[in-house]
């Protein structure tokens, strides 16, 4: 894959910003490129929990909250095998803050972790507006600091986002409503179940 350059410049920009940034900002964000993602782990959890005493749509959606970030994480995976995109760690020659650059073959575009971070968080805001919109700042967070230290170009995490976030917005409401109606028709059975014939068996 051909990079664009105007990404090229902007990485460029910003691990040279993230080398000369003070030790306690380059060990924040260094530690926040993985842990904003047990955040939002923990946001959606929270989310879901809220819907489960819900009606058999917010259960259903409790149910599937899971399954957008794992589909939009397949197609990150994928993705990454068919562009092939070099990271930029290897490739423009700049510090980075990151212990050290993936291995070849572990490709850069999208980036993994912004896919999850646009999952989780969209996901999360469907589930609930009030955590949603602490998430997806988070989400923007986790996406920016592949960049800070150095593993991903500028294009590759908004990639990632932008595709985390689109599969969670359509599998989402996809995926619950099969989940929906098979909750309905098991709250149906039970709140009106089947009467036992009385008397005695044919012989």
């Amino acid at each position: 894959m051909d990079v664009p350059q105007i990404s090229v410049e902007w990485y460029r920009e910003v691990v040279d910003l993230a080398a000369g940034s003070p030790t306690p900002v380059q060990w924040f964000v260094g530690h926040a490129t993985e842990g904003v993602l047990v955040v939002l782990g923990v946001l959606l959890l929270v989310a879901a929990l809220s819907r489960l005493a819900g009606d058999p749509h917010d259960r259903a959606l409790a149910l599937v909250a899971p399954l957008p970030t794992l589909l939009a994480y397949a197609g990150s995976e994928w993705l990454k095998t068919v562009v092939d995109e070099d990271r930029p760690c290897r490739t423009v020659g700049r510090a980075i803050i990151a212990g050290s650059c993936p291995p070849p073959g572990d490709w850069s575009f999208p980036s993994n972790h912004a896919t999850l971070a646009g999952a989780l968080a969209v996901t999360t805001l469907l589930l609930s507006r009030r955590l949603g919109l602490l998430a997806l700042p988070l989400a923007a967070l986790a996406a920016f600091s592949r960049v800070f230290v150095g593993v991903h170009y500028p294009h590759d995490v908004v990639a990632g986002v932008l595709l985390g976030a689109l599969v969670a917005a359509l599998a989402t409401p996809l995926l619950a409503r099969p989940a929906t109606e098979v909750l309905r028709r098991r709250a149906g059975r039970t709140s009106h179940p089947v009467p036992e014939v009385a008397g005695r068996p044919r012989s």
